[in-house]
């Protein structure tokens, strides 16, 4: 993975940045250099918001008293999506594509007779059949088509999208069909804005068959695709009718996918969930060897912990906001470098160690916090600098695009105080003046100083 050797310096303000250490990563720092004038930090998400009692279905075992052993299977754990009138069951448990009962839930889930799976060239050999099976067993009324798209994300586009649209209207579906998302995250985003798109939306079920998509991207409604100049620029919010996640799926999951999730698990616990964390430490070893238990633990309280946030931001108003610590940095990793060149969890596992960077620049965590995060990536067999071939210009024009940008305002989610807390703040970009990676270059970005904004 890439080194840091070539990290970017900054001179800062003594009187404002605690705690600062000589080695530099490469936006952190430059966006670490603050005025004199405002400096009001942010306050959303803190671990455990009070009024949230009933939210969460799901087994209420002590995270540190969790076991890890062998896999078991059965009737599946439950979390629901508390969204009124459109709440949804997550199901989460091995062998669920052969409990049919689930997907045949006609009056919640399947509302039609057409259903049209949308899958890939990895997964549809692997478990398309399963899936129709589960779907039509005992049940001849239901008939299910099925489109199979290019594995990846540099096909996550508005061209891949369209053979979704061809294939459903060369189907004659109805507003009374199904949308099925049978694979990874690029597959749940795709399927989710087609049947949002499609009739003018019509219902949809996520089955995830990547960690990535277990623990996040399968929950909560977030739809669409990539543009060429930034990720995920075009979509929809549109919650599915169940996610259901077999954690048997797993067993056909490359090692450096099985690791990419884990950069959204360990996410959950720096921000919201300090127990979780603790007890990722002591188990990492355990997810990264597939122990089928610490894994199902670890998808369920993570799909607990996304649940809760949608639960009370469907939209991402603020607090969700907070679920992508690491994703502005990580999201240009992945624009600049190129789609697919590195999987989303690497590039967010590299983001996450920039925002805990600057975190400690702005002297709002100590270094026992860097060095926690840094070893469990680390342990997680996960990146902790971004590429080098990463330059500052390549930084600043994709994140200047970023979705969360508003009013001029840059949205980052940084860590403050313990394991647990974060804190949603809003840089004006304005200008950075910093090393490029050729060390005596000095590149202007903006044009004025940086300063922090109060948003919440």
């Amino acid at each position: 993975m890439a080194s840091i050797s070539n990290a970017f310096s900054l001179s800062l303000p003594s009187n404002r940045i605690a705690n600062s250490s000589s080695d530099f990563n490469p936006i952190t720092s430059a966006l670490s250099g603050l005025d004199s004038g405002e400096f009001s930090p942010g306050r959303v998400a803190v671990s455990k918001p009070s009024g949230i009692g009933g939210r969460i279905c799901a087994n209420a075992t002590p995270v540190m008293d969790q076991p890890v052993g062998e896999k078991s299977s059965g009737a599946p754990t439950i979390v629901e999506v508390d969204l009124g009138n459109r709440s949804y069951p997550i199901y989460i448990g091995s062998g669920l594509l052969d409990q049919p009962e689930l997907l045949q839930n006609f009056d919640r889930h399947v509302h039609g007779k057409k259903v049209i799976v949308v899958t890939n060239t990895t997964i549809a050999p692997l478990y398309l059949d399963k899936v129709v099976e589960a779907l039509t067993k005992g049940n001849t009324a239901v008939s299910v088509e099925y489109v199979i798209l290019p594995d990846g994300e540099k096909f996550k586009d508005m061209d891949t999208l369209m053979k979704v649209f061809d294939k459903a209207i060369e189907s004659r579906l109805d507003r009374r069909c199904t949308f099925v998302a049978l694979g990874g995250g690029v597959i749940g985003d795709m399927c989710g804005f087609a049947a949002a798109s499609f009739l003018r939306g019509v219902n949809f079920i996520q089955i995830p068959t990547t960690v990535m998509a277990q623990v996040d991207s399968s929950v909560g409604g977030k739809t669409g695709i990539n543009h060429p100049l930034g990720k995920n620029l075009i979509g929809a919010f549109y919650q599915p009718q169940c996610v259901l996640i077999d954690t048997d799926t797993l067993d056909t999951l490359p090692d450096r996918e099985l690791a990419s999730g884990l950069a959204e698990v360990i996410k959950y616990g720096l921000i919201r969930d300090a127990e979780f964390f603790e007890w990722q430490e002591k188990n990492m070893e355990k997810l990264i060897a597939r122990n089928p238990n610490a894994l199902a633990y670890a998808i369920k309280r993570s799909c607990e912990n996304k649940a809760e946030v949608v639960s009370f931001d469907e939209k991402e108003s603020g607090l969700r906001a907070t679920l992508n610590l690491g994703h502005t940095f990580g999201h240009a990793i992945e624009t600049g470098f190129g789609y697919g060149q590195w999987l989303h969890g690497e590039a967010v596992a590299a983001g996450m160690v920039m925002a805990v960077d600057m975190s400690y620049r702005l002297g709002w965590i100590d270094s026992s916090i860097v060095k926690r995060v840094d070893d469990i990536l680390l342990r997680a067999k996960l990146p902790t600098a971004p590429p080098e071939t990463m330059t500052v210009e390549m930084f600043k024009s994709v994140m200047a695009v970023d979705k969360k940008v508003a009013d001029g305002l840059l949205r980052l989610i940084l860590l403050k105080g313990p394991p647990g807390n974060c804190v949603f703040t809003g840089f004006l970009l304005i200008e950075v003046h910093c090393r490029s990676l050729v060390p005596s270059c000095n590149v202007s970005i903006y044009d004025k100083p940086i300063k922090i904004k109060h948003i919440y």
